[in-house]
């Protein structure tokens, strides 16, 4: 992961069901505006990331996976719906919805990614590299 920062942070959906704790590095908050984020999120989505092993569940009964693509999967509450986790099948790391963390989380922003399908109705000048990326295939 680029621009990794040593935390402990905690995180939870919006009912309190899905509940976790990280305690190791964490990647810098990266923007993705490809199609399957906006879908699932409402908008672009700003995920951080960390290892499998650094991610603690402290209540997970209502944690369900939605497989989203071939490579891909999707983690939210059951309960309430709220969007938690992107995980790439086989990958020792995991993405964790950076608005599911309890603030002050320390982190700062990276990058905005897949901006060649960022949405019309909004513009981004916040000096973060925009990297375009082609991103139809549903990961």
């Amino acid at each position: 992961m680029d621009q990794e920062k040593q935390v402990t942070i905690t995180g939870h959906c919006l009912c309190g069901d899905v509940s976790f704790d990280v305690k190791g590095n964490v990647s810098a908050v990266t923007f993705c505006h490809c199609d399957q984020c906006q879908r699932w999120h409402g908008n672009y989505a700003a995920y951080t990331g960390c290892q499998l092993q650094d991610l603690v569940f402290t209540s997970n009964d209502s944690l369900a996976w939605y497989q989203s693509s071939d490579v891909a999967r999707r983690g939210f509450c059951s309960n309430c719906g709220s969007s938690l986790f992107w995980d790439r099948l086989g990958s020792s790391g995991i993405g964790i919805a950076a608005g599911s963390l309890v603030m002050p989380t320390g982190l700062s922003p990276a990058e905005h990614i897949f901006m060649k399908s960022c949405g019309d109705y909004y513009t981004i000048k916040d000096g973060l590299p925009q990297l375009k990326g082609d991103h139809d295939t549903g990961v």
